[in-house]
């Protein structure tokens, strides 16, 4: 993982806009809303289990910048409120690994949005991150906790799921189902394999309590 929680935003490749055009940028389709500071960071813990978010860094969204830090902690592991859809809340806490390589390419691809990027040039750009080594992929399996009993997930034609179920992400990357022996229809007895034989393939796993965000 990064040795400081700076070291996760990447540096920004243009000036930030000015009031005006954030005010305009606002009212873009598509662009992610901002929470309250204090509301997101909660949200953010509420990822995963107090004996593993309590001391966690955490980062928030900032129009304009994509995640910036927000809370330093001392564990490895990373938590935040991803948004791969407009009115999603999605938070995540990664482990020291899943800091490393999957959450890098989360973080571009938010900077990147709110830069007003298409979805396919942030396709390209991560693709092309991976191939010259700006991102690496997992060298162990990584973890993403996903237990926050607030969360808002949506399917990838942006139809809302809702609160769904707490699980848990390890990323094994271009792991298939065939090669943990699964069948081809998904099972959530067992596991399901999400974006297989991709480089973000990873076990998705059902758990069996909700994580309620802190009162702040």
């Amino acid at each position: 993982m990064r040795r400081t929680i700076s070291s996760l935003i990447w540096a920004l490749w243009m000036a930030p806009p000015t009031l005006a055009a954030q005010s305009a940028e606002s009212t873009r389709p598509g662009v992610r809303p901002i929470l309250p500071r204090a509301e997101e960071i909660a949200l953010a813990r509420s990822a995963a289990p107090p004996e593993v978010s309590g001391a966690a860094s955490v980062l928030v969204l900032e129009r304009g910048k994509g995640y910036v830090p927000a809370e330093t902690g001392t564990n490895g592991v990373t938590c935040y409120v991803s948004r791969s859809q407009p009115e999603a809340i999605e938070p995540h806490c990664f482990d020291r690994e899943g800091s490393e390589t999957i959450l890098q390419m989360d973080l571009r691809e938010a900077e990147l949005r709110e830069w007003g990027k298409s979805e396919a040039e942030i396709k390209e750009d991560i693709a092309e991150g991976l191939r010259m080594g700006r991102f690496r992929l997992p060298r162990r399996p990584a973890m993403s906790y996903m237990m926050s009993a607030a969360q808002v997930l949506y399917n990838e034609q942006g139809e809302r799921a809702g609160q769904w179920q707490p699980h848990l992400m390890i990323y094994v990357p271009y792991l298939t189902a065939e090669d943990l022996g699964l069948g081809s229809t998904p099972s959530f007895q067992a596991a399901v394999v999400v974006d297989p034989g991709k480089p973000t393939a990873n076990i998705m796993i059902v758990v069996k309590d909700f994580v309620e965000p802190a009162r702040r």
